[in-house]
């Protein structure tokens, strides 16, 4: 018999604290210019583009392998988007498939351990914040570039 750790949040509020962080991003996607979106970077960092890429290439399908048990290779970027439009379609697509994967998680999937991308095994739970902390990380980097392009972040507190 498994027995379940205390609960601090319930799975509904996981998704939507996710699925709010997911919103400003997709607000910082909107924000850049197109060009600048796909040219500009500080320092050698990627390009917002390219962070986007991982982002996509990490949350609905390391989800998807979550709950089907199925640990597939990191891929990202397979599909080559050339306008932010398409980043922007992608990104609904994605939040639309992390809701539908959602529903299938039960409260005790998420103390299981899963190796995901084959590489890191950690509890769902794990790899779930991890998702969250990956992107957040990377929209800190779309900060810094909208400043330094002039332009004014969204709030991030709007989510």
């Amino acid at each position: 018999m498994k027995t379940l750790a205390a609960q601090v949040i319930t799975q509904e509020d996981l998704l939507k604290h996710w699925q709010g962080h997911r919103a400003l991003t997709r607000h910082v996607i909107e924000a850049f210019p197109e060009k600048d979106f796909f040219e500009f970077s500080i320092g050698g960092m990627r390009t917002f583009s390219q962070l986007a890429d991982e982002l996509l290439a990490i949350a609905a399908p390391a989800l998807k392998s979550i709950v089907n048990r199925d640990s597939q290779p990191y891929k990202e970027g397979e599909e080559k988007l050339i306008f932010k439009a398409q980043y922007l379609e992608k990104w609904d697509e994605s939040t639309k498939e992390i809701n539908q994967y959602w529903e299938k998680l039960t409260i005790e999937d998420f103390n299981e351990n899963f190796n995901l991308f084959g590489q890191y095994e950690f509890p769902i739970i794990q790899n779930i914040l991890y998702f969250i902390d990956n992107e957040v990380h990377h929209r800190g980097q779309g900060y810094v570039y909208l400043r330094a392009l002039g332009i004014e972040p969204p709030f991030f507190w709007e989510r």
